[in-house]
């Protein structure tokens, strides 16, 4: 399963997110969205998950979860908006990955693309950072990966033009 994953759009669609997702299977979004429409663009593009941010209204807030928790390819996923990082959690989702256990924790909000590996809680934690024009990030950035026997593989970051 190949999964492209964005953040923080803030209602900016950038035109290149079609053609570096052309062959993902799902599009997941780690919350900021800032528009419906931009929500419907790229659910009519491919299979499309997604968790509400600080910014989005209720419209977004009624579509979609403020955590999303769910196995894909047998990976155990934690998207949410804000959730800090490793060992940085925030106070609030700390506890609930020490209960979950998810493998992969996938949080936007900071606009600061993070990869980084856990080993405490045995997880690998994900920021894609921000593709949308508003913030104080200068680089618009995708990530896309492979799902594949519950393992994660083949992890790519993407740097948008302006």
């Amino acid at each position: 399963m190949k999964i492209g994953l964005m953040s923080d759009t803030h209602g900016y669609l950038h035109p290149k997110v079609f053609h570096y997702f052309e062959n993902v299977d799902q599009i997941w979004h780690a919350g900021d969205l800032g528009s419906i429409e931009l929500a419907d663009q790229l659910e009519a593009f491919k299979p499309f998950r997604a968790v509400y941010g600080n910014i989005d209204g209720h419209e977004l807030r009624a579509r979609y979860p403020e955590h999303a928790l769910f196995i894909c390819e047998g990976v155990k996923v934690w998207m949410t908006h804000i959730g800090g990082y490793p060992p940085k959690y925030t106070p609030e989702i700390k506890p609930y990955i020490r209960q979950k256990r998810p493998k992969l924790f996938i949080a936007g909000h900071s606009h600061i693309l993070k990869v980084i590996p856990d080993p405490a809680l045995q997880l690998l934690h994900i920021n894609p950072g921000a593709c949308g024009k508003q913030g104080w990030h200068k680089v618009k950035t995708l990530v896309r990966f492979d799902l594949l026997n519950g393992e994660i593989k083949n992890l790519e970051v993407i740097e948008l033009p302006d």
